[in-house]
């Protein structure tokens, strides 16, 4: 029986060989297999052999993972070889023949780290020969700066003999994944899809001198073109729907058909389409964003989580992954994220080690550097996106129903005060852009979000967003002052991107005041926990009596919509409640679920009609039958 086993997130994988029909797993190096950690068991796992099959015995008192199985302490669990085993944080695979092959994600990470020792042995030859912070500083971005990097680039690559004979086998393995990155960065640019944030503009990428290297071969670009469009047809890139997927299809099948396309790259095209990447990377690294510079164009991630720097975590379709992608140094993550900030205004050091800022495309950005960040600087983008959802969209994506849609634009355009409900990243802010298209044209509207998020469509829209205070400590203007202002600018309604303080009060009682109709969003869990955190916001700001606030709340929220995020990635609706009224003999805010979620059918009215519902009816907003088909 031969055990594999890597650590997650590396590549490198290590191997024991072993008869024994029983196999010891721990931290003790008296174990068949030792897994050198502390979250590690010292008698972690035993796995026994019986006709074929394994049983794992879990013995520790952390969990084991056996495929999708999740195995407790003191449980056993059958599996077959070759299944994955995840004992955390290390992966495992029992092969009675040979080892399992390692998954797409494992080789990327491993090819990226290739490519990234190469990076980083050029970048210090580079440093030798001129200060790179100084190039970036003086000549940001200027064709000469960028030519003269590129020529030091070639030089650099000569005397450390990069591409001699010996290192050809290991520039061998980056090839297919450089080919990847390279048709990707084509598909976004002919997708329309071209604007990133660059330095104090927005640059176009078509027309970016960090993707085409300025040291042309034409003979060579001749040539890629020609392997671009012939990998094109293998993939049959025409048949997709849209630039998702077409990314989705190369990501997933490159290494498919990269065996019919390895005939046509010949040793000099390999080290051209090598060393074109070496200066795309290097230049992106010094007057860019780096490894992030890809990643905030691509339309296929949402978020992008940089631990360490060489930890760069992406959200795609609702799931977190690691990229594979890594920075040079810490030095050089601080450096980037000191060009991040710095091009809409702020700073970060120090003295000022953190930062919540806005991209000129709008993406969120949070960034926190040592000391307050121990393990090194951190980073944290939300990228904007450049397609906004219809409730059309959701419907299709099974993110809500068509009753439950049809419900909560009936509450809209009749004015009910809504609140939406969720954890982080579970779509509140794209469910409240969704719900503020139905507010009627005619209504005067003044939105306040902290970083500006929201796109209407109607056109009077007053759009308003909060200021931090600057390097004196002066000139903050908070959501809660912008809420007072609003009320002084003759709203109809008042859309707060979220709640998260002392606004909450000023956000009740300009609910409270003739502005109904307004829609904010709230972290909570469910819809009960929503209004026990409301009255510790309002606590933020007046020391009140909880009944009072709590009276306050119950005439303020008509509609509370609950999001959550669900298994596999995906974001649902799942509870919609009406407030009630506030309740005497329970002494708290009523709240009565008109949808809810059940395992087995999914969001699902519960049969309790709101009191408002006459008037939906009779004023031709909703009709019984599509809310509630034959319970009506």
């Amino acid at each position: 029986m031969k055990v594999w086993f890597n650590k997650v997130h590396d590549s490198r994988r290590s191997l024991v060989e072993t008869d024994d029909p029983v196999i010891r797993v721990g931290r003790d190096t008296g174990n068949t297999v030792v897994l050198q950690s502390p979250l590690v068991g010292k008698q972690q796992a035993v796995i026994r052999r019986d006709n074929g099959l394994l049983t794992l015995e879990n013995l520790g008192i952390n969990s084991c993972v056996v495929g999708e199985t999740e195995v407790l302490g003191g449980q056993s669990c059958e599996f077959s070889p070759g299944d994955t085993v995840r004992i955390w944080p290390f992966t495992l695979t029992f092969e009675s023949e040979q080892a399992s092959p390692i998954s797409r994600s494992q080789l990327e990470s491993h090819l990226r780290s290739i490519m990234a020792s190469l990076e980083l042995r050029v970048h210090r030859q580079l440093l030798e020969r001129f200060d790179l912070f100084e190039l970036e500083s003086s000549q940001l971005g200027g064709t000469e700066s960028i030519l003269m990097l590129e020529e030091n680039i070639e030089d650099v690559c000569r005397e450390l003999n990069l591409f001699g004979d010996e290192n050809l086998p290991l520039l061998e393995e980056v090839v297919s994944l450089l080919l990847q990155d390279l048709m990707i960065n084509q598909l976004i640019l002919e997708s329309g899809n071209d604007t990133v944030p660059m330095g104090d503009t927005v640059t176009a990428m078509g027309a970016n001198e960090f993707d085409v290297p300025a040291t042309l071969v034409p003979e060579r670009e001749t040539e890629l073109e020609h392997l671009v469009g012939f990998v094109r047809e293998q993939l049959e890139l025409e048949g997709c729907r849209d630039l998702s997927e077409r990314i989705n299809r190369v990501e997933s099948r490159m290494n498919d058909v990269f065996p019919r396309v390895r005939p046509h790259l010949h040793q000099e095209l390999k080290r051209y389409l090598i060393l074109r990447t070496l200066k795309k990377d290097l230049k992106d690294t010094v007057f860019g964003f780096g490894p992030l510079q890809d990643l905030l164009r691509a339309p296929t991630i949402t978020e992008i989580m940089v631990v360490k720097s060489d930890q760069i975590y992406v959200e795609r379709d609702g799931v977190v992954e690691l990229s594979g992608r890594r920075f040079i140094s810490d030095k050089v993550t601080e450096s980037i994220i000191e060009r991040i900030v710095a091009q809409v205004g702020r700073r970060i050091d120090k003295s000022q080690p953190l930062v919540d800022a806005r991209l000129p495309d709008g993406s969120r950005v949070n960034a926190i550097i040592p000391p307050l960040a121990t393990r090194g600087p951190c980073l944290t983008i939300r990228k904007f996106p450049a397609y906004r959802f219809t409730m059309d969209d959701l419907i299709e994506l099974d993110s809500i129903t068509t009753a439950a849609a049809q419900f909560l634009r009936a509450c809209v355009i009749d004015r009910r005060n809504v609140l939406v409900s969720g954890g982080t990243g579970t779509g509140k802010t794209t469910l409240l852009n969704v719900l503020s298209s139905f507010v009627p044209h005619k209504d005067r509207i003044i939105t306040i979000e902290d970083t500006s998020e929201l796109q209407l469509h109607q056109e009077h829209v007053v759009t308003l967003e909060a200021r931090p205070p600057n390097v004196e400590g002066a000139g903050e203007y908070s959501i809660r002052d912008l809420v007072k202002n609003a009320l002084r600018m003759r709203p109809d309604r008042i859309i707060v991107g979220e709640c998260r303080g002392p606004e909450s009060l000023d956000m009740l009682q300009a609910m409270n005041t003739g502005h109904d109709g307004s829609m904010t969003t709230i972290h909570a869990n469910n819809t009960e926990d929503v209004l026990k955190r409301l009255e510790v916001l309002v606590l933020m700001a007046v020391d009140l009596p909880v009944i009072s606030i709590q009276r306050q709340v119950a005439s303020a929220i008509d509609i509370i919509v609950q999001i959550s995020r669900l298994p596999g990635g995906r974001r649902g609706v799942t509870q919609v409640s009406e407030v009630t009224g506030y309740d005497i003999e329970r002494q708290c805010v009523a709240t009565t679920d008109i949808f809810s979620t059940r395992s087995e059918t999914g969001l699902v009215p519960t049969g309790y009609m709101p009191s408002f519902i006459d008037r939906l009816v009779e004023s031709d907003l909703l009709k019984l039958e599509s809310l509630y088909g034959d319970q009506a």
